[in-house]
């Protein structure tokens, strides 16, 4: 046993010279490629297992562990931000609602990347957004280009809308609370075309508890919603006031103005069209 623990030590203290290695006239060895020892001497003249030196990194081992390092943390952190991707889009093609693929006419984009730019002031603070507007107006790009650069971050952010919520709150056999509490689990929460869902008393009721839950952890909520600001202040009864009460209260209203995204993609489609039968 001595003998193996000996010989373990002796490892530690112990390198093993290249070809090209060779010794210095301070009497360490040093790198035949950078010139650098590969040596040490213990502080103040001290010895271990009656050496008085121990392995050092020369300049080229260490840029291949620095680099071999980068690599891994950008693996990992790849393979992060796919799993979160997975998991928190419901739809793949979300993946690739980006500030990169943005057409650029969209006015309010700017106030999405600075809400990106100070996440943690965001998070600390519990603000929210509001995206109203009309249809194909980028509100649903928009809050997917918040959700996939806060995923860059290793941030965990789900996006989905009330009927995958209420189908899930419908399937669940561990219960209700679970699912509400998965939800507000999420750092960010998003979710979209708000107010198209079936407004019935039992959905109303699950509506304003993923709201009111959200509201009560103090975690941030993205929503978008084809409902005018007048519509969200003068509710039609008191179910949908106070959950438009609560939705006001944690988020940040936004007026979507920008011309439609889906009128534009069609009149491209539309052009392309005419230029191949021409």
């Amino acid at each position: 046993m001595t003998e193996t623990i000996q010989t373990a030590m002796d490892r530690l203290v112990t390198i093993s010279a290249e070809p090209q290695d060779y010794v210095a006239e301070d009497g360490l060895l040093y790198c035949g490629s950078c010139k650098t020892p590969k040596e040490a001497f213990f502080p103040n003249g001290k010895k271990l297992f009656g050496r008085d030196r121990h392995p050092a990194e020369c300049r080229c081992r260490q840029v291949t562990r620095e680099k071999q390092e980068k690599e891994e943390r950008a693996r990992l952190h790849y393979e992060k931000v796919q799993r979160l991707k997975l998991q928190g889009f419901t739809d793949w093609a979300m993946q690739h609602w980006t500030f990169a693929n943005d057409h650029g006419q969209n006015p309010q984009m700017q106030l999405a990347q600075r809400y990106v730019a100070h996440w943690p002031e965001m998070r600390e603070k519990n603000v929210g957004l509001l995206l109203w507007g009309g249809v194909g107006t980028g509100k649903s790009f928009m809050a997917g280009c918040i959700a996939n650069a806060l995923m860059e971050q290793e941030v965990a952010v789900c996006m989905t809308n009330f009927a995958r919520i209420m189908n899930e709150l419908n399937n669940a056999f561990s219960g209700r609370n679970e699912v509400v509490d998965r939800l507000c689990g999420y750092p960010l929460l998003v979710i979209d075309d708000f107010g198209m869902e079936r407004g019935t008393e039992y959905a109303l009721e699950q509506i304003y508890n993923i709201i009111d839950s959200r509201y009560r952890s103090r975690k941030p909520l993205v929503v978008t919603t084809n409902l005018t600001l007048t519509e969200l202040k003068n509710p039609q009864d008191t179910a949908h006031a106070r959950i438009y009460d609560r939705l006001l209260e944690l988020c940040t209203p936004i007026a979507c103005t920008g011309p439609s995204m889906r009128k534009n993609i069609g009149q491209a489609k539309l052009n392309l069209l005419k230029t191949l039968l021409a």
